[in-house]
């Protein structure tokens, strides 16, 4: 049997992130069911980094995590991890109600979100549709992600650090026996005093594994694709696309567009697949707000985003199980928060608090507790209801 500190169950984002940061200070083995790490959502991402996104805790997370993209450790990757991007949001003339609210809301966390009038949101994006356009704000400080740099990145770390990564090594029993959780895998049998549940789409198996409640967490399936650039234009150094209405985005992608109808059906926990009608829904709303004319998809995907009732991740013990840990609930954030959740993962288990930093930006440990969750109507700090 290997014996370590902790475990992390689940090779994606946020699981190599939290591996990273608890190895500097314990062993530290990261156990992930698929042949490679990164197969599932991460591997997935429209590979976004914006703070007028989410809702508030998601929201505080990309802040507290914005130095980390743009000035890593020293060694963590060979060339930078995000470009400017920039970010659009537009609305219809029967949406500027919202657009408005979306504008308050955006200057509680990014200041720097302003109103542009049409004549500079169809500058920037040229293939709008005049007629669809009637509003817009812009993010100027909105990033492109390099997922796969950032990723390997933690990977290497964790190694450098002394952890292990072990593949194909999907967990099949979890219990705790004698003030340690013995995690069986397809690997020889591993002790540790510690579990991170890091498992994605599967935490709440990962949970029932352990003899744990779950939490309700739901997989959504989300759909993207590419299509060519429009003839006549180069849009490089476009900015992210957003509706406000939340009914499709699209970005510049490697010389093409990657558009996404923004869709959420609920799934099992599976390897996503595109359906058609999804992406014959991203073709229209495109179609409807611009004047591309999708002649063929070049290639399409899906992914699955987990979420909690109430939107937000959902990290910390659980107080049900002691040394059981949950790092889940995402979203579709889960590339932009992991540098401040990985912190917050090795804060909450060494110091048990949350980094001084996420507390100066207004969070507290209920935002995230897993525990929020079993508390039936109860109604957190600030003011959400929780079911």
């Amino acid at each position: 049997m290997t014996v370590c500190d902790v475990v992390v169950i689940g090779g994606g984002m946020a699981g190599a992130a939290a591996a990273y940061e608890l190895a500097a200070r314990c062993r530290v083995i990261l156990v992930e069911r698929e042949t490679v790490c990164g197969y599932h959502a991460t591997g997935r991402s429209a590979a976004s980094f914006t703070e007028n996104y989410g809702n508030r805790v998601i929201r505080r997370l990309a802040t507290a995590g914005r130095a980390f993209f743009e000035s890593p450790p020293a060694g963590f990757a060979d060339h930078p991890l995000v470009r400017r991007r920039g970010m659009l949001t537009i609305a219809r003339a029967d949406q500027r109600s919202a657009l408005g609210r979306e504008l308050a809301r955006a200057n509680e966390s990014a200041p720097t979100v302003h109103a542009i009038d049409r004549a500079e949101a169809l500058r920037l994006v040229p293939v709008l549709s005049s007629d669809y356009l009637a509003e817009a704000i812009f993010e100027p400080g909105s990033l492109d992600i390099d997922v796969d740099a950032l990723h390997q990145g933690f990977l290497r770390g964790l190694r450098r650090r002394g952890g292990t990564i072990m593949t194909s090594a999907e967990v099949s029993a979890l219990s705790r026996r004698h003030g340690a959780w013995r995690v069986q895998s397809a690997e020889e049998p591993i002790s540790a005093g510690l579990v991170v549940n890091a498992g994605g789409a599967w935490a709440d198996v990962v949970a029932e594994l352990a003899g744990l409640p779950t939490l309700g967490l739901v997989p959504k399936r989300r759909t993207a694709f590419n299509i060519a650039a429009p003839a006549g234009y180069d849009p490089t150094e476009w900015p992210l696309v957003n509706d406000v209405g939340g009914e499709f985005y699209f970005k510049p992608d490697a010389g093409q567009l990657l558009v996404s109808p923004a869709d959420a059906s609920p799934s099992a926990p599976t390897d996503a697949q595109p359906e058609e009608l999804d992406v014959a829904t991203g073709v229209d709303r495109i179609e409807r707000a611009t004047t591309i004319r999708v002649t063929r998809v070049a290639h399409k995907w899906a992914g699955l985003r987990t979420f909690a009732a109430d939107g937000s991740p959902v990290v910390g013990f659980d107080g049900l199980a002691e040394g059981f840990f949950w790092l889940a609930g995402q979203g579709g954030y889960g590339i932009k928060t992991a540098p401040a959740l990985a912190r917050t993962t090795a804060s909450l288990v060494f110091d048990r608090r949350l980094p001084s930093d996420l507390l100066d930006l207004g969070l507290c440990e209920g935002d995230l507790s897993p525990n929020r969750l079993r508390m039936p109507a109860a109604t957190r700090a600030d003011g959400a209801t929780v079911a």
